[in-house]
């Protein structure tokens, strides 16, 4: 996975070390001195297929990352999970009575 500009905003540069923990069918990529990935020369970070198994990412599927900056966090949801996570607003909202 390339995005330099959300990784950029995390202060991830080349050689920056990470840690990344599936959660609740997302990625969840945190700074750590010594974690187990490293921000490669160009600014990809490595998805390990045993992590991208665990949350059903499929290659080539679309994926919504998310920084957040102010818990230097890195979220990345599978096109799947975001779906889920509507669907389940939608049907909160539909079931509220001012709505209609």
């Amino acid at each position: 996975m390339t995005e330099r500009g959300l990784l950029g905003a995390l202060g991830c540069s080349p050689g920056h070390r990470v840690d990344i923990h599936p959660h609740d069918g997302m990625l969840v990529i945190a700074s750590a001195l010594e974690g187990q990935h490293v921000v490669g020369s160009r600014g990809e970070l490595p998805l390990p297929a045993s992590v991208r198994q665990m949350c059903g990412i499929m290659p080539g599927q679309p994926l919504l990352l998310a920084a957040l900056v102010a818990h230097d966090l890195l979220v990345i949801h599978p096109a799947r999970t975001v779906a889920r996570l509507l669907a389940d607003r939608h049907a909160q909202v539909i079931g509220d009575p001012r709505v209609g």
